[in-house]
Formats: structure tokens, C-alpha cells, sequence
């Protein structure tokens, strides 16, 4: 009996779904836009516009993989393969600024707000990105 109650109870009340992160979001270092929308059945986030001036040749030059080092900035991938996990989003961040990918988070922490968090290992690191006006 007491089982039953249980199950019923749980089944009332559905696992809770992340808030929704599409949109064009300003990163914290206000150096560019990112774009997130479905790809598929998941998330993904390309830098849509950079708001600085481009260091170099505009393009993945920190790649570890040569080939993909001619990709231009805009346009690149940023975010890959987000699923929604309850609180929060899990998927990849690349940063193309050490050509690093990052097991990461996204997590909405306001109305115009959003956490991303990437981890290596058990080190992580948090920024706060805006939502672009």
C-alpha cells in the first residue's frame, strides 16, 4: 500500500524541466553574441557576431585539430549536443581562445540571465552571459 501511494505521488509530480536558454546571449566579456537554438534533438550555440575586433587571421587558429583551423570565428561552434537535465542544461563548450572543449552546464539564473559552467576534471570554472537587446 505504501508503495502504491508512492508512485502515485511521484507520478503527480513530473521531474521539473530547465528553463529555456535560446536566444542570442552576450558573453561576460562583452566580446561577442552567442546564438543557441535546437540542432536536432539538442542545443547548440554558435558565435553569431564578435562585438572586438579579431586578433589574427579570423579564424580556429588554436584548434588542436589542423584541418578545422581555417573555420572562420563567426559562425563557429561554441555549444554542442545540450540536453535538458532537469535544473539545468548538460552538453560541450569550445573556447576558441585556447581551443579547449569543456564538459559543461547551462543554467538560467535570472529573466535575462545564464550560467555556463565548464569543467576539466573536478576543476570548473562559471561565467554569466547576458541576453542580448
Amino acid at each position: 500500500m505504501r508503495w502504491t501511494i508512492l508512485l502515485l505521488t511521484a507520478a503527480a509530480f513530473p521531474a521539473q524541466a530547465a528553463q529555456p536558454v535560446t536566444g542570442t546571449w552576450l558573453t561576460d566579456t562583452k566580446d561577442g553574441l552567442i546564438e543557441i537554438g535546437q540542432c536536432g534533438s539538442r542545443l547548440c550555440g554558435r558565435l553569431a557576431k564578435t562585438l572586438v575586433p579579431v586578433k589574427g587571421p579570423g579564424t580556429d587558429i588554436n584548434n588542436p585539430d589542423a584541418r578545422l583551423r581555417s573555420r572562420p570565428i563567426v559562425g563557429l561552434p561554441i555549444l554542442t549536443g545540450f540536453v535538458d537535465d532537469g535544473a539545468l542544461w548538460r552538453g560541450t563548450a569550445y573556447d576558441p581562445k585556447n581551443g579547449k572543449s569543456y564538459r559543461s552546464t547551462l543554467q538560467r539564473t535570472g529573466p535575462n540571465t545564464l550560467k555556463l559552467t565548464g569543467c576539466v576534471a573536478i576543476f570548473c570554472r562559471s561565467v554569466t552571459w547576458t541576453r542580448a537587446k
